[in-house]
Order: C-alpha cells, then sequence, then structure tokens
C-alpha cells in the first residue's frame, strides 16, 4: 500500500499536452544536431524553464506539474539521440532506398519503452543507494527549486529565462538560414599542409551550436572529445600517410584516410569502454534488482510504501518486457524471415538492451546524459550481433548487416532513453516528485517523440541527404561500416585492435586518477567519441568548453552560469529548427536549389562565429 501523504497535482491535462509538444520539437530538433555534430545534448534545463513560463499564466500552476512536463520533453530529445545514431545506416547502406515512416515509428517506440521499463529496477540502486551525481538533473533540480520559493520572483526570473533562450535562437537560426539556407558562406574553415610526407589538417566548423555543446558538456569533456580528435588527426594520420604515402590534395586525402581507416580506432576504444562500464556496474545492477524485489514483497505484505519511493511495480515491469518480445521477434523476422534466428536476435536484444541501458544510466549519473556517448555501446552490440549473423547466415546474407542495425537501434533507443530517464528521476527525487508517474510520462514521451521523428528524418533527407557532408551523420555512418565491414571482410581489423590498446591505456589512466582523487577523469568512451568525429566538430566544441572554463575562471557565479546554459540551449535550438525549417519547402517542392544563393559573404561566417564566441562569453559575466 502507498502513503496517502498529500501532495501537490503532478499528472494534469495542460502538464500532458505541454510535455507531448515540447518532447515532439525537441525530439526534431536533436534529431537534427545529433545528424549534424555526432553529439546530443540534453533538454531537460531549457524544458523546465520553459513549462515555468508556459504554466504561470495556469491558475494553480506548480513545480509538480513542471517537473512532469520535463520529464516527458527530455524523453523524446533523448530518444532522437536513439533513432538518428542508428536508423540511418539502413539507408546509407542502400536496404531501405527511403525512410519508413511506420518503420521508424515502431523501431523507436518499442526501444524507447524497453528504456523506460529496464531503468524502473535501476532507480534506487543507483539515486537512493549509490547516490550518483546526474549532474543534469542536479540542475534541473535548482532552477525548478528557484522558480517554485518565490512565486513573484518566479515570473520574473521564468520570463528572464524565457527571453533568454528565444534571443540566442533567433541568433543561432538566423545564422543557419543564412549559411544552409542562402549559401552565404561555407559552413567549414579547413586546411592542411605536408611535412616529410605526413599530412597534418586541422578546421573548424562555423556553427554557434556546436560551440554551445562544448559549454553545455564543460572544460573536461571537451578537452577529452578533442584529444579524441588529436589522436587522430595530429598523430594517427600523419604517421599513416608518412607510412603509406597519399596521392592527391593533402586535405582531401586526409578526410579519406580518416574516413576508411583512422575513425575505427574509436571502434576499437569504444567496445572496451563499454565492456569496461559493464564491469564497473555489475555489483549496483544486482543490488537494484534485489531492491525492487524487495519492495514488491513490502507492499505485497500491507507494508506502508512513502509515494515518494513508489516506482511502478516491478512485476507488472517484468510482464510488460515479457510482452515487448512479440512485436520485438516480429520486427526482425520481417527482415530476416526466419524465426529461429528472428529469436535468437530478440534474446540477444533483451541482453543487451538490459546490460547497456544499465551503463547508460550509470554513465549519466558520472558524467551527465549530454556527455554519455551511447553510440559506444551500441557499435559494441552491432559488431557483436554481426558476428553473430555472420556465423548463423554466412557471407551470402543480404539482410544480415540490416538485421544486425535493427538490433543496435532498438539497444540504442533504449540506452539513450535509460541515461536520460535517471536524470529525470534524479530531479523528481529531488523535488519529491512520485516515480511511478514520472515513469508514466516518460512513456508519454516517448510515444510523442517516436510519432515525430520518422517524418523529420525524411524532411531531412529529401532536402540534405543523410550522409552527405551537409549532414554526415557520423554515428550512423560507422555503424554501417561495421556491420558492412563483418559481413564483406573489409572491416579493418588491425584499426579496431589499435584502438582497443587505445582505450585499454586510457582505462588504466583514469583509474589511477581516480585514485588520485583527481577531479579531471578520463572516461574512454568520450576520447572515443572524439577520435571518430570529424575534427571540425571537436573543434569548436572545445572552444566552448574553454568558455565555460574562463567564465568560471572569472568568477562567474551560479546564476551567471545558468545564464550561460540557457543561451547555449537557445542556440542549439534555433540552429537545429531552422535547419529542419530550411529543409521543409525542398521537401516539399522536391527542388534542391529552391534557395537563392546568396554570394560575396564569405568572410562573415567566421567574424560572426567569433561574435556568437565573445557575446557568449561577454554575456556568462554580465552582473
Amino acid at each position: 500500500m502507498t502513503n496517502g501523504e498529500n501532495s501537490l497535482p503532478e499528472i494534469t491535462f495542460k502538464a500532458i499536452v505541454l510535455g507531448v509538444l515540447l518532447s515532439a520539437v525537441l525530439a526534431g530538433a536533436n534529431a537534427y544536431l545529433g545528424l549534424f555534430a555526432g553529439m546530443t545534448v540534453s533538454a531537460s534545463i531549457p524544458a523546465a524553464v520553459i513549462s515555468m513560463g508556459v504554466l504561470r499564466f495556469f491558475k494553480n500552476s506548480n513545480i509538480m506539474e513542471n517537473n512532469i512536463v520535463q520529464t516527458a520533453a527530455s524523453a523524446g530529445e533523448s530518444l532522437a539521440a536513439g533513432v538518428i545514431f542508428t536508423i540511418p545506416a539502413l539507408v546509407l547502406m542502400g536496404y531501405w532506398t527511403e525512410f519508413d515512416y511506420v518503420e521508424v515509428a515502431k523501431i523507436s517506440a518499442i526501444g524507447g519503452l524497453i528504456g523506460v521499463l529496464f531503468t524502473v529496477p535501476l532507480r534506487r540502486a543507483l539515486i537512493v543507494q549509490a547516490k550518483l551525481l546526474y549532474p543534469e538533473g542536479i540542475a534541473t533540480a535548482e532552477v525548478l527549486k528557484a522558480g517554485d520559493e518565490a512565486k513573484s520572483a518566479a515570473t520574473t526570473q521564468s520570463t528572464a529565462g524565457i527571453m533568454t533562450i528565444g534571443i540566442s535562437a533567433v541568433v543561432g537560426g538566423a545564422m543557419k538560414i543564412c549559411q544552409q539556407g542562402f549559401s552565404m558562406w561555407h559552413a567549414a574553415v579547413e586546411g592542411a599542409r605536408t611535412m616529410g610526407g605526413a599530412i597534418f589538417g586541422i578546421g573548424t566548423d562555423l556553427s554557434p551550436a556546436l560551440v554551445s555543446v562544448g559549454y553545455i558538456v564543460g572544460r573536461n569533456i571537451s578537452i577529452l572529445v578533442f584529444g579524441g580528435g588529436l589522436i587522430s588527426w595530429a598523430f594517427a594520420i600523419p604517421i599513416y600517410s608518412a607510412v603509406y604515402g597519399f596521392e592527391g590534395d593533402p586535405m582531401e586525402a586526409a578526410w579519406n584516410i580518416w574516413n576508411t581507416r583512422i575513425r575505427y580506432l574509436g571502434v576499437g576504444a569504444m567496445v572496451v569502454g563499454g565492456i569496461w562500464s559493464l564491469v564497473k556496474l555489475m555489483k549496483p545492477l544486482v543490488e537494484g534488482i534485489k531492491a525492487s524485489l524487495d519492495a514488491l514483497k513490502e507492499a505485497k505484505s500491507g507494508a506502508v510504501v512513502d509515494r515518494k519511493e513508489h516506482d511502478l511495480p516491478i512485476n507488472y515491469v517484468l510482464i510488460l518486457l515479457v510482452a515487448m518480445l512479440l512485436p520485438v521477434f516480429l520486427l526482425y523476422y520481417d527482415v530476416l524471415e526466419s524465426a529461429g534466428v528472428a529469436a535468437v536476435l530478440s534474446l540477444v536484444m533483451m541482453v543487451f538492451g538490459f546490460l547497456f541501458s544499465a551503463v547508460a544510466s550509470y554513465m549519466a549519473g558520472v558524467v551527465g546524459s549530454s556527455n554519455n556517448p551511447v553510440s559506444g555501446v551500441t557499435i559494441a552490440t552491432i559488431l557483436f550481433t554481426s558476428l553473430l549473423l555472420l556465423g548463423l547466415l554466412g557471407t551470402g546474407s543480404p539482410a544480415g548487416a540490416a538485421g544486425a542495425i535493427l538490433v543496435g537501434a532498438v539497444v540504442c533507443c533504449a540506452a539513450a532513453i535509460g541515461g536520460d530517464n535517471m536524470q529525470d528521476l534524479k530531479t523528481g527525487y529531488i523535488v519529491g516528485a512520485t516515480p511511478w508517474k514520472q515513469q508514466v510520462m516518460q512513456v508519454v514521451g516517448v510515444l510523442s517523440g517516436a510519432v515525430v521523428l520518422g517524418l523529420v528524418l525524411d524532411i531531412l533527407h529529401t532536402a540534405y541527404v543523410i550522409g552527405s557532408p551537409t549532414l554526415s551523420a557520423p554515428q550512423a555512418t560507422l555503424m554501417k561500416s561495421v556491420a558492412d565491414g563483418v559481413f564483406t571482410g573489409n572491416l579493418p581489423w588491425n584499426m579496431v585492435l589499435f584502438g582497443a590498446i587505445i582505450g585499454v591505456v586510457l582505462i588504466a589512466i583514469d583509474v589511477r586518477q581516480e585514485k588520485r582523487g583527481s577531479d579531471f577523469r578520463i572516461p574512454v568512451l568520450a576520447v572515443a567519441v572524439g577520435i571518430y568525429l570529424p575534427i571540425e566538430l571537436t573543434v569548436p566544441i572545445f572552444i566552448g568548453g574553454m568558455v565555460a572554463h574562463l567564465t568560471k575562471q572569472a568568477g562567474a557565479d551560479e546564476s551567471m552560469e545558468k545564464r550561460g546554459l540557457l543561451m547555449a540551449s537557445g542556440l542549439i535550438t534555433g540552429e537545429a529548427l531552422m535547419g529542419i525549417m530550411v529543409a521543409v519547402p525542398i521537401f516539399v517542392t522536391a527542388q534542391k536549389d529552391w534557395w537563392p544563393t546568396v554570394g560575396g559573404f564569405s568572410w562573415l561566417g567566421p567574424v560572426l562565429f567569433v561574435g556568437v564566441i565573445a557575446w557568449l562569453y561577454r554575456s556568462v559575466l554580465k552582473r
């Protein structure tokens, strides 16, 4: 039985409507950002601020409703990561000729729902018992409490917060339409030189959104991501080009070497990092399951369960997970046309889905959702599944690689949702929310995101072609290369092995840092992300991290840092939404050149890029 203590209304009609709308909008924005940048960021804080600004116009709105809104909204944006990191690979490998809306909705909904269910037994273990930090969860709770502590001040704060997000969104959107729509300047500045037969290349994308990503993830992670880029571009590519030579333009040759060989170092590092995360997680994982079973026994015995400790009952969770096996089986059977193989893949998916949802949940508690590279565990899943299917089907099966991608897609959606859910549940734990109500709204957010993501992918692919330089889809491209490489025998295993060695070295360094009590940790998955991201993306992320660090060194207090966080969120949201809006008329008219070209402004892009960096820095420090 549950403690009947009075509490504020949580799931209300207006909170559901606003949560559904924000989930859909933020899912679309994060889908664009992930396809463009290879990284996504948490939207919990912007969603909380928007919720406070909107719900204040309604009578009797409260902190619990705002918490419910951000719970649903952040579920949608996290689901976008799971979708865009994997599903585009089906188009890139030619298995799909275009995005099938129903299939995308089905895959994302199944994976997202499984992610919600998998994380129910982990709440007690990771939040209550292990007391993991979950930085975005804490920050979101502070935003919600600050708005609730003084209603009169909350009106001013929430209005100011929405203004900050709105103005920066206009700036980010304006730069995007000028660059992407009117082609007024190039998207990036890059160059390469040769020294002794070795190529040294560098460049930066002129995207305010990438600087904002760096600002949000902070100094440590941005340094590690950039460090991964330097492993590829300052060491691996020069060594490879000096040993094996190259032909043609140095920059083009550097990109070719990176794309066909060097980025697979990241695959090896990610596989090692995923396995290491599992090893570290086994103890809290067992404790979480045991705690959920103990809670079920207490409830059945008639003991009073505190409302703030009332999760979805674990027996219902297990029943729903078993029921989910049927749609998963049908999904794989439709591709592989073998009941036996589909059954094996369904079990593999459930095992990997649970283990890696737990890994993502744990990692989110340590480094945050924005820094949680679920693509690492997804690559490990796809590599294992590809090898399994190679043994079951042989090299002649055209559907083998597609089957591996589909397993990875469901696992990736589950893992992405898992990490995000734990952040939201941490927020709820701090503000005194009811866990099962948050878990219900996580389901609502997942379904809202699943409804729109297929359409967003279709629009973006029609306008930009996913996999092109405009929307390079780094993770999906890599997933496709891994799955195809196993079945064709073209996977550069030597690079994967070298990457694994790099991963082991990084783990050893991180263990030493942990023993020393250092606040600068080296999570291997963060470095691995940098190894396989284009250098042009890691440079602005590094710049953003340095802006965050320098403002803190210059004396920025908590409220000033919060302003910077909202500005960064606005720049990301504005650029991402405008990227989708630029694509809409191209999608509708099927005219690639619908937007007129306005030339002669190639100098303007770098100038505005530097200007946005300076504006962010000065705005954060403004009293």
